[in-house]
Parts: structure tokens; C-alpha cells; sequence
């Protein structure tokens, strides 16, 4: 008999007052992808049960406020995308991008494919492979990626899929400046030729967003 404090924890929370500021029109839309997280994404691990109550605070409003780091029609890759964060979140609130998802894991591709399909994002496609592998296959101008690998790393998997000066847009905690000055070094070896720490959403979220930008040679 399924636990009646279980299937309350899988039902997600109200969407919280900054949604409608972040999401705009598209809120509905968010709402439904909060749906699917809590539902299958929890039956395949893509997320635990203890974070469907924060789902918006922590993943969905966290992801969705990146969107102003990337220009009008841009093409996109989400590096490591899992859950479809940041990637599906911004792919939601910002239909004129470009959004491609990428993953290595099959059972976690088939559940995006299914999302995209379920959500109608015309403007997202799914990729199974890792970033390493992927060089010669997939290039764009800019990239993203949350809780992927330490920065060094994560730009060694990334900057051979950016095209010449491209951006990468790599999702941090507080401790991003920190990481950033932990590995400008190895960054720089890797290609990095400027980065700098940015905040998203200040205006509406309670406690912003931090992304390292790093652009390549």
C-alpha cells in the first residue's frame, strides 16, 4: 500500500509569486514541466522525492533566470542536462532559443524526449552522448550546464563543442568566485580567455542565481 505521506510528497507546490514574474505567459507551461518532474522524473531518478517541495525555490525559478545570459535566437547546448535543468527551464521561458539537450545516460534521454514531447517545445532537441565524445558532431556559440563537473573539467568537455569566441555559461553555487580563482590556471590552458561571475534574477528571486562565464579563443 503506497504511503499516503509519499504521494503527498510527490505532488509539486504552488508555483510561488516570483514565478509569474520569471515565467510570464509561459507560467503554465512551467507548471506542467513541475508536474512531469515530480511524477516520472522522481520514478527515474532524476530527481529525489525530498526535492519536490522546492521545486521551483531550488530548481525551476534557479534555472529559468539564467535565460538573460543568452542573446535573441541563440543556439544553445545544456552539457549534462539529467532533469532537463537548466536546459528545459530555459528552453520553457525562452521559446526563441535554440535548446539542445545533452546526456549520456539512456534512461535519462528517453524521459527528456518524452518531456519535450509531452510539453510541445518545438524549439528542443535531445542528444545522447557525452560532451568528450560529442567534438566534430555538435557545435554552437553558446553552452550551459548546472552540478555537471568542477570547471576544469567541465571546460575541457565544452570548449571544443564552442564555436570560436563562444560562451560558456556554467552554473555555480555562492563559492563560484571562489572555483573560479581555484582553477583560472587550468581554465586558461584549457582556452579560456576571459571570465567573469554573474548574478540572475536579483529582482526576484531571493537569492540569485551565480553563473562562471567563460568565453574561449
Amino acid at each position: 500500500m503506497a504511503d499516503p505521506e509519499e504521494a503527498f510528497a510527490r505532488v509539486p507546490p504552488s508555483p510561488p509569486a516570483a514565478a509569474v514574474a520569471v515565467c510570464e505567459a509561459r507560467l503554465p507551461l512551467m507548471v506542467r514541466f513541475a508536474g512531469l518532474l515530480a511524477g516520472t522524473g522522481v520514478d527515474h531518478g532524476l530527481i529525489g522525492p525530498r526535492e519536490v517541495p522546492r521545486l521551483w525555490d531550488r530548481h525551476l525559478l534557479n534555472c529559468a533566470v539564467i535565460e538573460d545570459a543568452f542573446p535573441a535566437g541563440a543556439r544553445v547546448l545544456d552539457i549534462g542536462s539529467g532533469a532537463g535543468l537548466p536546459g528545459l527551464a530555459v528552453a520553457i521561458v525562452r521559446p526563441d532559443l535554440e535548446m539542445v539537450l545533452v546526456e549520456p545516460m539512456l534512461r535519462r534521454t528517453t524521459w527528456l524526449e518524452a518531456a519535450v514531447a509531452e510539453l510541445g517545445l518545438d524549439n528542443v532537441t535531445v542528444v545522447r552522448g557525452r560532451a568528450e565524445d560529442l567534438k566534430g558532431t555538435l557545435i554552437a556559440p553558446w553552452a550551459t550546464a548546472r552540478a555537471v563537473a568542477a570547471l576544469d573539467r567541465l571546460a575541457r568537455w565544452t570548449f571544443p563543442l564552442l564555436r570560436p569566441g563562444g560562451t560558456l555559461v556554467a552554473m555555480k553555487g555562492a563559492t563560484a568566485g571562489q572555483e573560479l580563482e581555484t582553477h583560472t590556471k587550468a581554465l586558461r590552458r584549457a582556452g579560456m580567455v576571459s571570465a567573469v561571475v554573474t548574478p540572475h534574477g536579483e529582482a526576484v528571486l531571493d537569492r540569485p542565481s551565480l553563473t562562471v562565464d567563460l568565453v574561449r579563443r
